[in-house]
Parts: structure tokens; C-alpha cells; sequence
């Protein structure tokens, strides 16, 4: 993908986690703050972005150093004339799309900026983006069925319920390339 510029929503700057950037997360979260320049919140990580997902994509660069953008994203709240930027989310594909052209997408939202439509901003731009790719013609993400408020986010992205995975505690949904 080599996307290494940010990709902007209404409120959001998304960047792809490189290498450099994991390697600031895994040191502290002061030396993340200062590569992404921006505030890291107490709360950080989100959800399950924790330490096994930092160490994954970062494998999964380093063997793979021609796929930065098919696994970690970071979402950052733009700065405002009042407020400096935030990292308050993280995002990410499990890799490239496979032999059938999946792609499957998580995302976790730190708390102190859910229920503001964030999470819902950051998936349909990560599963548009995506799907503008040629190789890619179905975005694959899971929640929980104890998680209303994922699966809120994942329908209001047009998302809608697939067949039964085989992990039988989540739910999977899918969001298919228009035909052409």
C-alpha cells in the first residue's frame, strides 16, 4: 500500500503506523507523542490495541517492509483552535488482502472519546480506502455480541452481518466493493 501521508476525515488524521512508530510505542508512550506530535492520553492504548498488537504489526513489518498501510493506522483528533491534537485511537487491517480479496479491519477508540461518532469516522475511512484498493472486494471486521456499541458503529458504515465465523464469541461482519 505505501501509504505514508496521513488520510484526513472531518476530524481525524489517520497515519499509518511504521516501523519508527512502533518502536516510540513500545518505549513509552512520551516518545509516540513526540514522533505523532501529539497529546497521548493516560488511557492509552485502547481497548485491544495493546502490546501483543503493537509486536504483531511490528513483525509483520519487518517482514513485510513494502506493506506499511495494511496494518497499523493511528487516529488522531485534528487540533483545533482551542485544543492541540490527540491520539485517540488505533486502527488497522490484519495484513494485505488475500487470495479472494479480503481485507479484515479492527478499530478501538480510547474511552474518554467514545459516543462521539469517532470510531464510526475512522472504519468507513479505513474501509474505504480499502476498497478503492484494485486487489480488494470485501472488508471483513468481528465484535463481540457483548459490544452493542461496535456493532452500532459497524452498521452505520454500511456493514451488514456475515455467515458464522468460526470463533463462536464474534460476530462478523461485511462490507462488499459495489459491482462494477
Amino acid at each position: 500500500m505505501h501509504d505514508l501521508e496521513p488520510m484526513r476525515t472531518a476530524r481525524l488524521s489517520l497515519m499509518p503506523a511504521t516501523l519508527a512508530h512502533l518502536d516510540a510505542e513500545i518505549e513509552s508512550h512520551a516518545a509516540l507523542g513526540q514522533l505523532l506530535r501529539v497529546t497521548v492520553p493516560a488511557s492509552w492504548p485502547p481497548g485491544e490495541y495493546d502490546r501483543a498488537a503493537v509486536e504483531f504489526f511490528r513483525k509483520q513489518l519487518l517482514a513485510h517492509p513494502d506493506a506499511i498501510g495494511w496494518f497499523g493506522w493511528y487516529a488522531i483528533r485534528q487540533s483545533t483552535p482551542s485544543e492541540s491534537a490527540v491520539l485517540i485511537g488505533a486502527a488497522g487491517y490484519l495484513g494485505p488482502p488475500d487470495s479472494m480479496g479480503c481485507v479484515e479491519v479492527g478499530y478501538s477508540i480510547v474511552p474518554e472519546f467514545r459516543a462521539a461518532g469517532f470510531a464510526t469516522e475512522l472504519l468507513h475511512a479505513l474501509a474505504a480506502h480499502a476498497l478503492r484498493t484494485p486487489d480488494v472486494v470485501r472488508v471483513i471486521a468481528r465484535a463481540k455480541p457483548a459490544n452493542p456499541a461496535s456493532i452500532k458503529v459497524l452498521e452505520h458504515c454500511g456493514f451488514q452481518p456475515a455467515k458464522p465465523g468460526s470463533e463462536a464469541d464474534m460476530l462478523t461482519y461485511e462490507l462488499s466493493k459495489p459491482p462494477a
